[in-house]
């Protein structure tokens, strides 16, 4: 049983078609019987077609059998909840995202989006970093996969006290990094009062290994994961979440070179470590987070030098176990009944207000948003590696607002949350005009002349109705 990705080509849709049923009908014919799609992202729009990258699973047991096509299940709301203003907040992992593309320098982000809307939903790479975890008392931190499904209407979310996570860490020979891990499992249960009931050593290890697909992206490949599958499968029922800790093979040069970039690298551990806990969530429906281990003293002793503040926190942990320990402490239960999901105290799809992305991320949650009619704000400023101008995509009128920088999406949100037109609090304010047939009604769009530091031009905001 491994995982890998693929890269694949997918023209585009004729007509007015539906975008996710594209990728699907296509997916289902390109990968065989026995290797499942688990992950999926558009990194490139031209004229013509859609570069891909797929993450797949091969040789899942049939115990654990998940359909081909589960990815990209969805179901479409039937009503938005007004009730309160919840975001989703997505920095996706492995992009080289200028914000949020290190170690959890997204945080301050979600800590700012909170204080403007009443639930902030969010995965681990937004506010994970070593020993620290600073996400908003008023988020729910899940998984990527799981987010991706709250997304696509299929599952809900249930808040919940407390986690007992199960913490599976890799039968490392050099017993310096087990006795690591279980210091600061134990030092979770002192401080905060982490429920942990049992730390599991894997025999063999989760084989993981890190590589940059060619879009730049990180990514990689993970064998060996019977073991984990085995024990969570046996232990069912005595556990509500799980941490993992595990060596990720890289060249030995990306080590140094990765800080000695100052964020010019992209983080190579975050992707393969991606795949996995989309894999283990999928499968066994709960929520999962992974934290590397160093591979020997040689690594562990480097000295980096004084590096950039966004990978700072990495550069003087020891077990980067912390920061998922307190995600997954309060990590919300995934509820799949769809009765269930109609429950007031569940979040479902009908809840989300609004998704927050950074510049040209296109993926299955931003196709599923497009689809449920949830407004999407792209941020320019949080350049990183895909290619793709989402204002292209067919929105309903004022469904897609590009703004410049996160304080823009916070006054955004603002507006949105309170009811009212964001043109309204912006000048020059245009009069509206009598419309003869199929003219606009409005005059043409205010475009705010934001410049960043490429001398990129956004498109703050448009009012013009469809035609």
């Amino acid at each position: 049983m491994f995982l890998f990705e693929d890269t694949i080509e997918v023209p585009r849709p004729a007509g007015g078609a539906c975008l996710l049923d594209h990728f699907r009908r296509f997916c289902s014919r390109r990968f065989p019987n026995g290797i499942t799609p688990i992950r999926f992202v558009v990194t490139k729009s031209t004229e013509c077609h859609y570069e891909c990258e797929v993450g797949l699973v091969s040789g899942l047991p049939s115990r654990y059998s998940v359909p081909v096509d589960q990815v990209f299940d969805f179901r479409r709301r039937r009503s938005e909840n007004t009730e309160r203003f919840n975001v989703v907040l997505m920095v996706p992992t492995g992009i080289g995202a200028e914000i949020g593309g290190h170690a959890g320098d997204a945080g301050p982000i979600s800590r700012m989006l909170a204080e403007v809307s009443d639930t902030v939903v969010l995965h681990p790479n937004v506010v994970n970093a070593s020993d620290i975890n600073e996400m908003p008392e008023n988020s729910l931190y899940v998984e990527g996969s799981i987010l991706t499904k709250l997304l696509m209407g299929t599952i809900g979310l249930q808040p919940i006290r407390q986690n007992r996570i199960l913490v599976a860490i890799d039968d490392h020979p050099v017993k310096t990094y087990l006795h690591a891990a279980v210091n600061a499992v134990n030092g979770a249960r002192a401080a905060f009062g982490l429920s942990c009931p049992g730390i599991v050593r894997l025999t063999p290890p989760i084989k993981m290994s890190a590589d940059f697909a060619p879009s730049g992206r990180s990514g990689g490949r993970v064998e060996q994961l019977e073991g984990i599958c085995e024990l969570l499968s046996d232990l069912r029922g005595r556990y509500d979440a799980v941490a993992l800790s595990s060596v990720i093979k890289v060249p030995h040069e990306y080590h140094q070179g990765y800080f000695d970039a100052q964020g010019n690298m992209v983080n190579p551990w975050g992707g393969v470590e991606a795949i996995l806990t989309h894999t283990l969530s999928t499968v066994f429906n709960i929520p999962t987070a992974h934290s590397p281990m160093f591979e020997s003293h040689e690594v562990a002793n480097m000295d980096p030098g004084i590096v950039d503040p966004r990978m700072a926190a990495e550069a003087v942990s020891v077990t980067f176990l912390p920061c998922i320990l307190k995600g997954l402490n309060r990590s919300p239960s995934i509820i799949q009944d769809s009765q269930a999901l109609h429950q007031h105290h569940i979040l479902s799809v009908e809840d989300i207000s609004c998704l927050v992305i950074p510049n040209g991320c296109l993926g299955l949650p931003t196709i599923a948003a497009l689809e449920q009619g949830i407004t999407v704000i792209e941020v320019g400023e949080n350049r990183n590696l895909m290619n793709n101008d989402l204002s292209v995509l067919p929105w309903k009128q004022g469904q897609f607002i590009r703004v410049r920088n996160y304080w823009e999406s916070a006054g955004i949100i603002s507006c949105l949350r309170a009811g009212i037109d964001p043109m309204s609090v912006r000048r020059p304010f245009k009069n509206c005009r009598i419309s003869v047939n199929d003219e606009s009604i409005y005059n043409s769009p205010i475009e705010s002349k934001l410049i960043d530091n490429n001398e990129e031009r956004f498109q703050f905001y448009s009012s013009l109705p469809d035609k």
